[in-house]
């Protein structure tokens, strides 16, 4: 195992998780004690649209995978239309490897309760939800009693600490379905509907929940706001790029000596990542990696020194996504990992569009002919060919990031597929496996 050096430390900045290893950190009694909701005094003090000029100075952007300015999104509710506001923090993380939400819920719940409050008092709403993954039963419990704590304290309710400032914060368990991180088909499941994306437009900062304008942010977005409220825009900017700001944390897993979270400055590397985990387990040499999540297009070995920002990330051809780095090495195999990945978004394909319904379910059966042995030359231009079709052809991003680890892996790794085809691999799944692939 390795030892970072003190210039790799130093990429450590915690700030989200600063509080995790305090005892008991999820009660309120520890939260106050270490600066809890001394932003919403401050936030409280404040006109709404100087709290939305301050995220967009700060160049908050999204925590949920696309990126995009949370000042911009905030900016877009329309003010003076007489329709109730709501925000709504999109906690249902449930994509193979990304795992950074559920612990920081657990942890540090009241952090994600003060911005919530914060951000309610920035878009003039006066009601507020936090959708989380059903099977998050403990982040949930810890989350819950949280808001109920806020509440003994006058930090939720009416006339938030004199303020005169009204919010009313629920949570809500959804029943599993990844479909639910798509924004509108949250708010559908929210709203008591089967969990389908909406056609767009309009956008939810218009037509969101109950037809009235809606922010939906990620759960680390939102956390991240008390921190710029107190330190400020500037502080907030000088960690990260210059158009990626701030830290992000990381989600290490796999084939690494010590897999976790690592909150660094936006524009940390793998390499560097690596280093601050141990290293690779022994015996293991690194083949390839996703930069977000298993909707992300794999990297390599040759992608160590990408620095993990939305920009550089997007510039070596794949997505920073949730930052959930899943590493595999010279042992394991990309065409396997593939088709894992694939027999998920095959499951979870919510089954409203043909492209993702129907290529995700044949993808996954000319995965299982090529795995067991009996795949074709032509089987590789079919799923290039069904890939074709699913991306951008989607009802929504779900389908799209069905699709990366399949174009990315015959991009990189097109030799593996050969191998199995052409016999110089043993077969890794058997003929009962195999049923209905043809």
């Amino acid at each position: 195992m390795t030892t970072p050096r003190p210039e790799t430390l130093a990429k450590l900045t915690p700030v989200l998780t600063k509080r995790w290893l305090s005892p008991d950190a999820w009660r309120i009694g520890t939260y106050e004690k270490l600066d809890g909701y001394a932003a919403l005094r401050k936030a409280l003090k404040a006109h709404p649209d100087d709290l939305i000029q301050l995220v967009k100075d700060s160049g908050l952007r999204g925590r949920g995978g696309a990126g995009f300015p949370t000042g911009l999104k905030w900016g877009f509710i329309p003010q003076g239309d007489g329709k109730p506001h709501y925000l709504v923090v999109n906690a249902d993380e449930g994509e193979p490897g990304t795992c950074k939400d559920l612990p920081l819920m657990t942890h540090d719940p009241h952090s994600l309760v003060e911005g919530v409050i914060i951000a309610s008092y920035a878009i003039r709403a006066n009601r507020a939800y936090i959708y989380i993954r059903g099977e998050a039963v403990h982040a949930a419990r810890r989350l819950r009693n949280a808001v109920q704590e806020a509440y003994a304290k006058g930090y939720l309710g009416r006339n938030i600490l004199g303020s005169g400032f009204d919010l009313e914060l629920v949570v809500h368990s959804g029943a599993g379905a990844y479909i639910c991180g798509e924004e509108t088909a949250l708010l559908d499941s929210l709203e008591g509907f089967r969990g389908q994306p909406r056609l767009r437009p309009p956008f939810p900062a218009t037509h969101g929940l109950y037809a009235s304008p809606t922010v939906v942010n990620n759960v680390g977005t939102i956390a991240s706001v008390p921190y710029i409220v107190l330190g400020g825009a500037a502080w907030w900017k000088t960690m990260g790029t210059e158009k990626s700001s701030g830290p992000m944390i990381y989600s290490l897993s796999g084939r690494i000596a010590n897999p976790g979270q690592f909150e660094c400055s936006m524009g940390v590397t793998l390499r560097e990542l690596l280093e601050l985990a141990g290293g690779m387990q022994p015996g293991h040499n690194l083949k390839f990696w996703t930069p977000g999540g298993s909707s992300t297009p794999l990297l390599t070995a040759e992608h160590l020194d990408v620095p993990l920002d939305f920009e550089s990330v997007a510039a070596a051809g794949s997505i920073l996504g949730t930052t959930a780095t899943q590493i595999f090495s010279d042992q394991d195999c990309p065409v396997y990992a593939t088709y894992r990945w694939l027999e998920f978004y095959h499951h979870e394909s919510c089954g409203k569009c043909t492209p993702c319904r129907e290529g995700n379910y044949w993808m996954v059966r000319v995965y299982r002919r090529i795995l067991s042995g009996q795949g074709t030359h032509e089987d590789l231009d079919t799923l290039l060919d069904t890939c074709d079709n699913i991306l951008g052809r989607s009802f929504c991003g779900l389908g799209d990031g069905a699709t990366s680890s399949v174009t990315s892996s015959l991009q990189y790794f097109k030799q593996d597929y050969l191998d199995y085809i052409e016999g110089r691999t043993a077969p890794k799944l058997s003929d009962k496996q195999l049923v209905g692939a043809h």
